[in-house]
């Protein structure tokens, strides 16, 4: 009985390791430059005080993702290829060219943020750059799904940097457990908009596309949803136990030393050196050029993957470049565009392009959420995979949240500036 019980264990294992993936990539990718600086901030001008912050946003994200996943699995097709179908053509490319715009603005910030991390060790931009760039675009191009997966898989355990990084600043371990699990408010704005900054850098109108997008070419089935359902939870609570982890470093170190003003992720860890030690201020970089390259290879992929499907044109890692010549070229020009713009562009010129793309996934968040929850209740395309009552009440308060809360960031951005 042991031993029938242990080649259960056994199988079920493989199964969830060969449908591992999508899931658990998607929701690292997450943290990338913008994500960890806005981390930073929250731990260097509230200390543990937002930590609590991070459960709702787990569970949020989970609601969000695991709709997506089970929508391709069940339907095999992306959302991209559903809207269209089920929506028209023209509603679907307004959406594509505004995601394209934003996921081009994404591209630079992650550029910068490879940039920026680089310069922490010495490394100009005119050599990190182009470098990156040409390596991000090799692999994609020449490799198979299989292939790139894995590295992708292997990109991910490298933001171990951030929790050993955590632990080298000598945090208070019982304030953060406190402050995770005692939710806190202040009557400020700046708190409200740091909530706002946290929420709207996790949950994202590329990831629903990218992850529906992967769980199909990944060839998941039916009868091995469950699997795909974990990976896709275990997923989301280990992006945001980094993010956690980012937190409570700058909560112990720049919090308590008053250094609570930072330009961007890299000037966090510069100025956790003198503070933490320079193992403290090393990982904490390399965690950023690791989540910067990472992100700055995937953000263009999940644009080709969208704009292809909601155009009806092919796409995928396995398909030749004759095969996918669009797919090829729009990832490529993706990366050529946010590589130079870096390269190029001084800083202040950079800004206002980042600015417009994260204005525009905010406009977009709350139509995609929409037409997610639309497309999932649909009997027709789900069957016995629709959304359940419960689960329909808590993705619609994930979705009204979402929505007043992008109203209130965009409405802060056109009419007060970012509080700061």
């Amino acid at each position: 009985m042991d031993r029938d019980r242990l080649k259960t264990y056994r199988t079920r294992l493989l199964i969830f390791l060969a449908v591992v993936g999508p899931g658990i990539i998607t929701a690292n990718v997450d943290n990338d430059a913008g994500g960890i600086y806005t981390y930073s901030v929250a731990g260097a001008r509230f200390g543990y005080s937002l930590l609590w912050t991070l459960v709702p946003i787990t569970i949020a994200l989970i609601v969000v993702q695991e709709m997506v996943a089970r929508m391709g699995v069940v339907t095999g097709k992306g959302l991209a290829d559903l809207i269209r179908e089920e929506y028209g053509f023209r509603a679907t490319f307004l959406l594509m060219i505004c995601l394209l715009v934003a996921d081009l603005g994404n591209t630079i910030s992650n550029f910068a943020g490879l940039a920026s991390s680089m310069s922490v060790f010495g490394i100009s931009r005119y050599v990190i750059v182009p470098l990156g760039a040409f390596i991000v675009w090799a692999l994609v191009v020449k490799g198979t799904y299989e292939f790139v997966e894995k590295v992708f898989l292997v990109a991910c355990v490298f933001y171990i940097a951030y929790p050993i990084s955590s632990v080298l600043a000598h945090p208070s371990w019982s304030e953060a457990m406190s402050n995770t699990a005692k939710p806190s408010f202040q009557l400020n704005r700046s708190y409200l908009f740091m909530i706002i900054g946290l929420i709207g850098t996790t949950i994202t109108p590329w990831m629903q596309f990218y992850l529906q997008s992967a769980v199909v070419e990944k060839g998941v089935k039916i009868k091995d949803w469950v699997y795909s359902r974990w990976d896709v939870i275990v997923g989301c609570v280990v992006t945001d136990l980094v993010a956690f982890f980012i937190i409570v470093a700058c909560a112990a170190t720049l919090y308590a030393s008053g250094h609570r003003d930072i330009r961007d992720a890299a000037d966090a860890a510069l100025a956790l050196r003198p503070l933490a030690g320079h193992a403290a201020s090393a990982l904490f970089a390399f965690g950023l050029a690791n989540a910067s390259l990472f992100s700055a290879c995937i953000l263009p992929l999940a644009t080709a993957y969208y704009v292809c499907e909601g155009l009806g044109l092919e796409s995928g890692i396995d398909k030749r470049v004759a095969e996918a010549p669009t797919f090829y070229w729009l990832y490529t020009g993706l990366i050529v565009l946010g590589a130079l713009a870096v390269v190029a562009l001084r800083e202040e010129m950079q800004v206002p392009i980042i600015l417009l793309s994260q204005v525009l996934n905010g406009i977009m968040l709350p139509f995609v959420l929409i037409f997610m929850l639309r497309l999932s209740n649909r009997e027709d395309l789900m069957g016995a995979y629709r959304n359940t009552r419960a689960f329909n009440a808590i993705a619609w308060v994930t979705c009204v949240v979402m929505i007043i809360l992008t109203v209130l960031l965009l409405a802060s951005q056109f009419f007060h500036g970012i509080p700061t």
